[in-house]
């Protein structure tokens, strides 16, 4: 486990498996108003792209509309309530999270989540002591896909962006790390939906578990092809 200087990580569907309680949220809602339930099948691809992606699903309108902005806070508002009631690690990575802390490598978080849910999130599942850094998506003017957040992580971490692994289930993170100039790990396992395709991002290393992830850290991997 020396690969690298310091591993950090996308919060949702990366890190933490937190469809089930976004996805509550946004029933919840779409009962306040009337509306019937989606399947987790349906509501779970969208989960990365946050608050509005899961308005715009359910309600099947934008940022022009004009009670947008009134949804988008109202399902914030419930999520908040129900922040962790189900929300986990995904299997195999606390296991990651253990080794890189027996290695005394650092790892943090790098989500666009806002700050407030991050943390609530984090210190129900206890993670909030383990992270080196945590930068949320209102931590500094910019977020992912701009590469500061993951510039300032490794500042906090005192890790050299170069010499460190970033793990993403988005486009935006990839895109990210590499104007970071640090190693991309597209992790297959997370949130995307049909129309993505995980190979157009390029990415250093693809994983469909973080057992893999576990090797790649320990064995660096040749880019792997991933048959859709």
């Amino acid at each position: 486990m020396n690969t690298f200087e310091g591993v950090f990580f996308d919060l949702d569907g990366t890190l933490i498996d937190t469809a089930p309680d976004m996805g509550l949220a946004l029933n919840l809602l779409l009962d306040d108003h009337g509306r019937p339930p989606l399947s987790m099948s349906t509501i779970r691809p969208h989960v990365s792209h946050g608050s509005a992606a899961l308005v715009k699903l359910g309600f099947g309108i934008d940022e022009s509309g004009s009670n947008f902005e009134m949804l988008k806070q109202a399902f914030l508002d419930i999520y908040q309530t129900n922040v962790a009631v189900e929300s986990t690690l995904f299997k195999g990575m606390e296991l990651i999270l253990e080794n890189l802390e027996s290695a005394q490598i650092p790892w943090g978080i790098v989500t666009n989540k806002p700050g407030y849910l991050t943390q609530q999130l984090l210190t129900a599942l206890e993670l909030d002591y383990r992270a080196t850094s945590v930068i949320s998506g209102d931590s500094l003017s910019v977020r992912k896909p701009h590469p500061a957040p993951l510039f300032k992580a490794c500042e906090l971490a005192s890790c050299s962006p170069e010499k460190c692994l970033y793990v993403g289930d988005a486009e935006r993170d990839v895109e990210a790390a590499k104007a970071a100039g640090m190693i991309s790990c597209a992790a297959l396992y997370g949130y995307y939906t049909d129309d993505e395709n995980p190979t157009a991002w390029n990415a250093d290393c693809y994983i469909d578990s973080p057992i893999e992830l576990e090797q790649y850290i320990k064995f660096p991997c040749q880019k792997k092809t991933v048959i859709q």
